[in-house]
């Protein structure tokens, strides 16, 4: 096994002592197992600096690439205290006009400088927070729709299952009750294309504020699958978060569905989308409602007008320009990309200049927010998914 340089100090002193009593370089290399030149380097070593120079030199370069030096960054640090309301922009074009020096530090390194000392105030992003939007009282069918997911429960061969339901507010029609493994927004998509091309479209739907249905993360806390909705021109509605209540008949619903279908639970998925199946055909038309007066919600539902079809791309006739978002959620102009939403991401979006420098981003008749020349974000603008009582 190779004896490297950085073996302690110890050995390299043995190393010595034996060379000082007189013998040999190369046999004394090789029972080491190093080369001569590593034994003429620590031996050069020790006369040069004695025994000091046996001991692990550190192996940090004399000088770093891309650092900043010293000097500079100290005049950075004395110009920020002296002016503190300038930003790393004039801090630098400073240096340049006093100093003339000949590659000055990137804007960016600037900022680095004073970052790194707390020089640099933080802006705090407004963070969207659940808190649900005014809920409409619907009196015809299909006006309203409600989705939610039952509580998962373990089938007999230990997969778990997450019923994905949606009712008819008025009627109270049980449209769909999907056995599903996940709650991940492919499988949403799956359910309610299903529905709509068998029931047609609602006016609205109402949910909580979970996944699928929203994002905590998202601009207005939206998500691909409510993104879809209003591009169908389905209004979003969300209950307000610990206020289960305030999706009471579909709650309630839950509770039979879960009495009269998953108690006991069936061994796999087949099976239990089976008696989901045979659940939903009684509970729609054969099991008398208490508060329809005695009639079953399939007496009083009729499907929806509104048929689905794939929606037409949005059209901006009052906006400067349009943009379609990338796959990574930004608004590309030119070399610029701006930070929106992953939501969005393929949405066709229309851009009007509001005031110099400043442009309003709009998604259908919604305004989402604002961006200006430098800040590579949008901004968000006052929350507009508000719908209208019904």
């Amino acid at each position: 096994m190779p004896w490297k340089e950085c073996r302690p100090m110890d050995e390299r002193l043995k190393f010595i002592a034996r060379l000082l009593e007189g013998e040999k370089m190369a046999p004394l290399c090789r029972e080491f197992g190093i080369s001569r030149v590593t034994g003429y380097k620590i031996y050069e070593r020790y006369k040069d600096c004695g025994l000091d120079g046996l001991n692990d030199r550190s192996r940090r370069p004399y000088r770093q690439a891309g650092r900043l030096p010293y000097q500079i960054e100290r005049c950075i640090l004395g110009i920020k205290r002296e002016h503190s309301s300038w930003g790393a922009p004039k801090i630098r074009d400073k240096l340049v006009r006093e100093f003339a020096l000949v590659k000055p530090p990137a804007v960016s390194t600037v900022h680095a400088v004073l970052d790194r000392h707390g020089l640099v105030t933080r802006k705090k992003r407004r963070r969207y927070k659940a808190q649900g939007t005014p809920l409409g009282s619907a009196s015809e069918v299909n006006a309203l729709w409600c989705a939610d997911y039952k509580g998962e429960f373990r089938l007999g061969n230990r997969q778990y299952c997450y019923p994905l339901t949606i009712t008819d507010y008025r009627s109270r029609y049980l449209l769909s009750c999907e056995g599903i493994s996940s709650t991940k927004a492919d499988f949403a998509f799956a359910v309610f294309e299903r529905t709509f091309k068998e029931f047609g479209l609602p006016t609205a739907i109402r949910t909580d504020n979970g996944t699928p249905f929203a994002s905590a993360n998202a601009l207005f806390g939206l998500s691909k699958l409510s993104v879809w909705w209003l591009r169908l021109g389905i209004r979003v509605e969300r209950i307000k978060p610990g206020c289960p209540q305030q999706n009471g008949r579909h709650e309630r619903m839950h509770l039979t569905l879960k009495k009269e279908a998953t108690k006991p639970a069936a061994f796999n998925f087949l099976q239990q989308q089976e008696r989901f199946d045979t659940f939903k055909e009684v509970y729609n038309n054969e099991r008398p409602h208490q508060a329809l007066g005695g009639a079953y919600p399939g007496d009083l539902y009729t499907p929806s007008a509104r048929v689905y079809a794939p929606p037409d791309e949005p059209d901006y006739p009052f906006h400067d320009r349009t943009v379609r978002v990338t796959r990574c959620g930004r608004i590309c102009i030119g070399k610029r990309k701006i930070n929106l939403s992953t939501v969005f991401a393929g949405q066709i979006l229309g851009l009007r200049e509001v005031e110099d420098q400043i442009w309003l981003v709009s998604f259908l008749n919604y305004d989402l927010g604002f961006f200006d020349n430098k800040e590579n974000r949008v901004e968000p603008a006052t929350n507009p998914f508000t719908p209208e009582k019904v």
